[in-house]
């Protein structure tokens, strides 16, 4: 799942970074306000984790112009530690979810995973398609019991297709979700780590329709 991290302070945007990429996640981070404006406009992003204190343009700005355009996206908004008002106002302007100061890398991973697998219509921890378990929580995968030993990229498809269960995925769709911004979008990519998968889930698990793309479906 692709993530946006927008926040100014480099250190804390780098850790984020990297705890996010660690755990399967896609990551662009961006510095300021009006690139932030930009990016969450024009690319696909699965959720966001956003700083009020930007230079620019400050957090609640950017966050009203993203639901003012509307973008849907979850956001997880960063805030001070006595930050109540600022809580309330990301809230009103449309976050979803907040942080505060200083946090846990984990803290950011389990609130992401949740938010990500309650935006996409899962209610339970636990996203199943027939024998193919996808735990949100600790972010791993099982097939009829065992564990799944999947590459990070692999890792990756699959969790977005296991969301997505049962529709069809264009592999624009894909693309657009499993690359970060500064990563060329190839298609041919994708077919081949869809038929790594295959070998490894089942053929029968993930269908081909010629035109439109790829669904995970339940064979069991």
């Amino acid at each position: 799942m692709r993530v946006l991290v927008v926040e100014d302070e480099q250190h804390l945007a780098a850790q984020m970074r990297e705890a996010l990429e660690g755990n399967g996640f896609v990551v662009d981070v961006v510095n300021d306000g009006n690139e932030a404006v930009y990016m969450g406009n024009n690319e696909t992003y699965d959720a966001a984790v956003l700083d009020l204190g930007l230079p620019g343009r400050d957090g609640l700005s950017v966050l009203h112009d993203w639901r003012q355009n509307g973008r849907t996206l979850p956001v997880v908004i960063l805030i001070a530690r006595d930050g109540w008002s600022e809580k309330v106002q990301g809230f009103r302007a449309g976050a979803d979810d907040y942080v505060t100061k200083p946090f846990r890398m984990e803290e950011i991973i389990m609130r992401l995973r949740a938010l990500i697998r309650r935006a996409s219509g899962h209610a339970d921890v636990m996203i199943r398609s027939g024998e193919l378990e996808y735990d949100t929580q600790l972010g791993t995968f099982h097939l009829a019991g065992l564990p799944l030993k999947l590459t990070a990229f692999e890792h990756q498809l699959l969790v977005y297709l296991i969301h997505n269960a049962e529709r069809v995925v264009s592999r624009t769709e894909l693309s657009e979700h499993l690359y970060s911004y500064d990563n060329d979008r190839d298609h041919n990519s994708l077919e081949v780590i869809i038929s790594r998968l295959r070998r490894k889930v089942g053929a029968e698990r993930i269908e081909t329709l010629r035109g439109q793309g790829y669904r995970l479906c339940d064979r069991s």
